[in-house]
């Protein structure tokens, strides 16, 4: 069987590789419990000054198995809820785990990092993007919500930003990524084999010559006005109101409220709630609250019809026609969500 977590101490700090190249090193339960096994050997090790998490391949992590052979949405297809739920009571654990790492945690964001992803990486106290990362949390889209944490991070980011990557699945790139906060550090790709070795001989001092800045703005700085109107809205109701008012207002902000209003609305209205709900929660929680919360969400939404349905359209099928249940925002009991995270 391929080892898809490579651990080892080099130098003066612990490295872990994922290394799932086939589907962009997605974490399923295996991979889970190594990478915490890794951290847990290395907690006390004085031979280890801190752990360097990287990526093989063009992808960091681009979330949890939901889709694979054994992945969360067979298992509940299966009639295999309790197994499904294991997946993400250890995956929370593990970043809790890393939020309370008694040593620096740095995260090389050399690619693709979503979801699960970002629950490996944002709660570490170093977070370095190349120019190939990028940041998201595209739950909705897939008839689940934002976990691993990101319900304490994202209604921390400013501008609203959170909500946005939260309810449309915004994606952020490495300037993006820099000037939010969820990365500490930029390098380019080409320069990542350097700063490992540096890292390994030096340990974290090494990071005093990580100098490097992205060219240009993030893509999202034209549009960070309209992101901070709508997405601050108190409701998913009036973020859609507030997207269609500033799509009136034309120009290039105005087409990318249009384009992000015309996504939504092919989001699990269920899951745009839910996703609301959980941020807005969130703002004033601890992580450990947000991950609690995220725990009770996770359990509701795997049972039910969307989330089967959700996988299917955009991870299976890939047809990107999903039939929501219930169909629209009207229909969601708002009340029940609130219920399932305060007692689920």
């Amino acid at each position: 069987m391929t080892e898809t977590v490579r651990s080892w101490v080099a130098g003066r700090v612990g490295r872990v590789e994922l290394d799932r190249q086939q589907a962009l090193n997605a974490l399923d339960l295996t991979m889970i419990r190594a990478l915490r096994r890794a951290l847990d050997a290395w907690r006390e090790d004085p031979a280890v000054e801190a752990v360097v998490v990287t990526g093989a391949g063009r992808a960091f992590c681009a979330g949890g198995d939901v889709r694979g052979v054994r992945g969360v949405r067979e298992q509940v297809l299966a009639g295999e809820a309790a197994e499904a739920e294991q997946f993400f009571v250890e995956e929370y654990a593990l970043n809790a785990a890393i939020a309370c790492y008694p040593k620096p945690y740095v995260a090389i964001l050399d690619g693709v990092a979503m979801g699960g992803g970002l629950g490996v990486s944002v709660h570490g106290s170093v977070r370095v993007a190349t120019e190939r990362a990028v940041l998201a949390m595209p739950e909705t889209a897939i008839g689940f919500a934002p976990d691993v944490g990101t319900s304490h991070v994202l209604p921390r980011l400013p501008g609203a930003l959170g909500f946005a990557m939260a309810l449309a699945g915004v994606r952020l790139d490495a300037p993006d990524a820099l000037e939010s906060g969820l990365a500490t550090h930029y390098t380019d790709s080409a320069d990542v084999p350097d700063l490992l070795d540096r890292l390994e001989q030096h340990g974290l001092s090494a990071l005093e010559t990580v100098t490097g800045r992205p060219a240009g703005a993030g893509s999202l700085a034209p549009v960070g006005d309209v992101i901070a109107h709508a997405f601050s809205a108190p409701s998913v109701e009036t973020v859609f109101a507030r997207l269609d008012h500033d799509a009136d207002d034309g120009g290039p902000a105005g087409e990318w409220a249009a384009a992000t209003a015309a996504s939504l609305r092919t989001m699990s209205p269920t899951s745009l709630v839910t996703a609301h709900e959980l941020l807005g929660a969130g703002a004033t929680s601890s992580l450990a609250a947000c991950l609690e919360r995220e725990r009770r969400a996770a359990h509701w939404l795997i049972g039910r019809h969307d989330f089967a349905e959700g996988v299917r359209a955009v991870l299976v099928d890939k047809d990107r026609t999903p039939a929501w249940s219930p169909a629209t925002l009207s229909e969601v009991d708002t009340a029940e969500i609130r219920d399932v995270l305060t007692t689920g």
